[in-house]
């Protein structure tokens, strides 16, 4: 049973998308959190673009010494799809637009929790199945 939650590709898409919805996250608010910082560029993450990559490359750098280990995630689909800012104003600060930034974490906000309520689901099916439908 173990071994059939571990290759069910639904759980595992799932578990990338909060990983990347989670590092994503964390990037628009340290832009929202240095909008005012000299020489700061905003940086955004692809959301779609790292998850097709994180899907392509299952597996990390790292080496799993006994078949039972749970295996890495790999970073470098992360890095690839990392989009950095280029543009100054006039006064040398860089662009961190606050409405953008708000919208991209709502809308990062609507992914992460869709992903989590489909995360629940998906385990209300298998305790479902595991009681025999509450016989």
């Amino acid at each position: 049973m173990r071994d059939f939650l571990l290759s069910d590709k639904a759980l595992k898409v799932l578990e990338k998308s909060l990983d990347i919805s989670a590092r994503r996250h964390r990037m628009i608010t340290n832009n929202i959190v240095n909008m005012d910082t000299r020489g700061f560029k905003p940086r955004d993450l692809d959301f779609n673009k790292a998850l097709k990559e994180a899907m392509k490359n299952p597996a990390g750098r790292l080496s799993r010494t006994h078949p039972k280990h749970f295996t890495s995630h790999s970073t470098a689909a992360l890095k690839a799809s990392i989009r950095q800012g280029d543009e100054e104003d006039n006064t040398g600060l860089d662009p961190v637009n606050i409405d953008t930034e708000m919208t991209h974490l709502i809308e990062n906000n609507l992914k992460y929790r869709t992903s989590v309520e489909m995360l629940l689901r998906k385990m209300g099916m298998l305790k479902h199945a595991i009681t025999e439908g509450g016989r």
